[in-house]
């Protein structure tokens, strides 16, 4: 059987091994000489620093409610740097007391009375692979307990309208699942974050997710039909439309919410035909604003490539694509309905334009598909990542977005600000980055951060080093994230970026809705 790796990314059985450690042992003294690289040791349930349950549910919730302490274990942190860092330290004082599992928006509600009435905080948990603290029991207040309502079991495929192309799905479905049933009616949701595997469509729209592909519906939002809500005060739902303007919308109210106010139980959801026709070629730059500029020139097109991944050099690299001496543009075209070589010919002509040295294609040189190392290596990533912590590394990400006009001077600075706090910090630095979306006004700029860690002292490292980005990413202009989501780890660059009387109003809604302040304190307000 295969288990959830209770510290880490995904699957026990597909975390690095000995070999693969060694491997990144290799590659990261190329980079770094001297660092000492001692590989951590894996945390034993048995001796984790967990304290003992404070709750004691009663009888009539025993059914859906769990104490185990692998249970508690695995829903206490999501999955970034500071999580990873302190589940392999065994540090698990703020773990859940109880992980409720209901079946039913009746045994939601049941839930969400008994917490009520003895003052436990309640945090909603999908897939748990959040990498700004969305889950973790860390908040201020005088909560008696947790309770973590894991809604795995709001996973079934309700409807499928074949006339309208859309599906009504339970909140608690994986990735995995949701295709598996979606692809006996020949149908898609074609929405794929990094965290496909490990992430469910509540959590998709609880935190407006960004799918894997880069163009035109890049987000969870254009998906989302209709939603249904269980909050504290009762159940909601919105009406399905293909568009409405009759006032705000309902559902926007709801995507981005990160559990702030209430359960996504399920959503009518817009899918689409499985593609029959695939394209995709890859394309060198030597310089990364060359790429950059070809990317803004494709974004405006109107062509709408289903993938328009701009890599640098060093990341290519690092991923075992190339010898880190070209950027790297990857552009792919999809379709349900016709061939896309006349979409991919234009792409080619408009990023060769630019400055661009297109590659031989798949089948002139089927030992090289760049493409797919590169797609084989995303999906690994995390788990590459978790290999880096154990090394002692600061390994971590952020991204953002910004407006075209402002993109080579924000680059420039962000860069210059990451590198230089880094090696302050940290001694030295790898800063790589890579667009994960573009739009025809601007991109979203991904980097990546490698570097030497001080056993005991990598979270901290890691705190300065965030605090300094995020506020360069505010004072130049851009978003402290694209589609991460703000959990708890974000809250002071969000109380930057928006404006203070929405804030005054989201306080106002979480307040009608959630009166006790009960749901996931101290997300988002």
């Amino acid at each position: 059987m295969t288990l959830r790796n209770f510290w880490g990314w995904g699957n026990e059985d597909k975390a690095f091994d000995d070999r693969q450690i060694s491997q990144l042992r290799q590659l990261v003294g190329l980079q770094f000489g001297d660092a000492e690289l001692a590989c951590q040791a894996l945390p034993v349930l048995a001796d984790l620093d967990m304290p003992d349950c404070r709750l004691q549910p009663p009888a009539s919730l025993a059914p859906m409610i769990s104490s185990d302490r692998r249970d508690r274990a695995s829903h206490t942190y999501g999955k970034s740097f500071r999580d990873i860092v302190r589940g392999l330290a065994g540090d698990y004082r703020c773990a859940p007391d109880l992980i409720a599992r209901p079946s039913t928006e009746q045994e939601l509600l049941d839930v969400l009375d008994y917490a009520s009435s003895i003052g436990a905080a309640v945090i909603p948990y999908g897939g748990g692979s959040s990498v700004v603290g969305g889950t973790e029991p860390r908040y201020e207040g005088n909560w008696k307990g947790t309770v973590t309502v894991d809604m795995e079991r709001f996973n079934r495929i309700i409807e499928v309208d074949h006339q309208s192309r859309a599906a009504h799905i339970e909140g608690g479905i994986y990735g995995p699942a949701l295709e598996d049933g979606l692809r006996p009616h020949g149908y898609t949701l074609r929405h794929f974050p990094q965290s496909f595997e490990f992430s469910t469509l509540g959590g998709w729209i609880a935190t407006r997710s960004g799918g894997h592909f880069a163009t035109l519906y890049t987000h969870i939002d254009e998906l989302v039909e209709s939603t249904r809500v269980v909050t504290p005060r009762g159940a909601l739902e919105t009406r399905r439309l293909p568009g409405s303007g009759a006032g705000p919308s309902p559902d926007r109210l709801f995507l981005g919410s990160e559990g702030i106010l209430g359960f996504v139980t399920s959503a009518w959801m817009r899918v689409q035909e499985r593609p029959q026709f695939r394209a995709t070629r890859t394309v060198h730059f030597g310089e990364f604003l060359q790429g950059a500029e070809a990317v803004r020139r494709l974004s405006q097109s109107g062509l709408y490539p289903t993938n328009c991944r701009l890599i640098d050099a060093r990341e290519a690299m690092i991923n075992g694509i190339e010898n880190g001496s070209k950027h790297l543009l990857i552009v792919g075209f999809e379709s349900a309905d016709h061939p896309v070589d006349g979409w991919m010919e234009r792409a080619l002509e408009i990023v060769t334009d630019a400055g661009g040295a297109v590659q031989a294609n798949r089948q002139q040189k089927p030992d090289k598909d760049q493409a797919g190392d590169w797609r084989q290596q995303f999906i690994r990533a995390p788990y590459m990542r978790d290999g880096l912590i154990r090394l002692g590394l600061v390994a971590e990400t952020f991204e953002t977005a910004i407006t075209w006009d402002r993109f080579e001077d924000f680059h420039r600075g962000v860069s210059e600000t990451v590198n230089r706090v880094t090696r302050e910090i940290c001694g030295k630095a790898l800063v790589t980055c890579r667009f994960t979306h573009v739009y025809p006004d601007g991109p979203a700029p991904y980097y990546t951060v490698i570097a030497p860690g001080r056993h005991g002292d990598q979270v901290k490292q890691w705190d300065e080093i965030k605090l300094a980005v995020m506020e360069t990413l505010i004072d130049l202009g851009g978003t402290i994230t694209h589609h991460h989501a703000v959990g708890r780890d974000h809250r002071w660059g969000y109380d930057r970026q928006r404006p203070e009387l929405f804030a005054e109003v989201l306080k106002a809604t979480k307040k009608t809705l959630d009166p006790g302040g009960m749901l996931n304190p101290g997300v988002l307000i």
